[in-house]
């Protein structure tokens, strides 16, 4: 039997655990407005990091603005070794609509909108959000000029360091020839297997791999064989599905969202599963029969 440990991987200059927390759904209903209980928003994050969390993913965009006010609020100052993630590229109109905002200006007031809500003096990793289709799915084009401003605000000491998400292979490709990245953010998890392949050509190069929508975002994974292995292992089918990705390749981050302390434990307890080959085996088939 393997057995699966958060274990840890490079997120920049820094070693982090592979099971971080993501703030998305901290902010209100459609990511748009004040939570609903601001205490217990405010005591899950601190709660993630008294159970060892140091990678906390989050966006001046939740809200706008009110995910990195929690989390400045709840841990500020931060406790050293904690690693923030925050991503750029959108606004967010009155009607909680999600926009592009790709120019420099767009860019540079978001970092600093970023670096302001979460009072640093700079910005541990940030990473630009491609918006390219109508659907805010993976598009292929350019993003040489959005992703050159934000090296230069890297250049300027306001970021350390940087990564994309929502990209293509070629955006990533493009990406890295402009200046290092750090880690790829991407729509993935047991189902969903479109960057099989670029998940493990980034893990040749080092590179994190951070799946947003781990457990099926929006819209929760359902699956028979998932459910048959949880009840094998008593566990949660949301727990073996997070076990899965921490198996699926060393260089994968996960940063579950949720607004309660008691589902928080429930996720962190997901690197304590041991999952047999056979198990990770039948798991492993669900992408590839929904890929067929």
């Amino acid at each position: 039997m393997t057995q699966v440990t958060s274990g840890t991987f490079r997120l920049g200059t820094r070693s982090v655990k592979r099971l971080g927390y993501g703030a998305m759904q901290l902010a209100g209903p459609g990511v748009f407005g004040p939570p609903r209980d601001r205490a217990a928003a405010l005591a899950v994050l601190r709660e993630a990091v008294a159970r060892g969390v140091d990678h906390i993913d989050t966006s001046d965009f939740y809200g706008p603005h009110v995910t990195n006010q929690l989390i400045r609020e709840a841990l500020h100052p931060y406790p050293d070794g904690l690693v923030i993630v925050t991503k750029v590229g959108a606004v967010r109109g009155d009607d909680a609509s999600w926009n592009p905002a790709f120019t420099a200006a767009d860019l540079t007031r978001a970092v600093h909108d970023n670096l302001r809500n979460l009072g640093v003096p700079a910005l541990d990793v940030v990473n630009l959000r491609v918006i390219m289709g109508s659907d805010h799915g993976p598009a292929e084009g350019s993003i040489e000029a959005p992703f050159t401003a934000l090296a230069e605000l890297q250049r300027q000491g306001l970021i350390r360091h940087l990564g994309v998400s929502n990209a293509t292979p070629a955006q990533v490709a493009e990406a890295r020839g402009i200046a290092e990245v750090v880690c790829v953010q991407n729509h993935y998890n047991i189902a969903h297997r479109a960057d099989d392949a670029l998940i493990d050509e980034l893990s040749q190069a080092g590179i994190a791999y951070v799946p947003f929508f781990p457990l099926g975002g929006f819209t929760p994974l359902q699956s028979s064989t998932l459910s048959e292995v949880a009840a094998e292992l008593s566990a949660t089918p949301m727990q073996v599905a997070l076990a899965w990705l921490l198996r699926r390749a060393p260089n994968i981050l996960l940063i579950p969202g949720t607004s309660s302390v008691a589902h928080l434990h429930e996720n962190l307890h997901a690197a304590d599963l041991e999952l047999t080959d056979e198990a990770f085996g039948r798991l492993d088939a669900i992408g590839r029969t929904k890929a067929g």
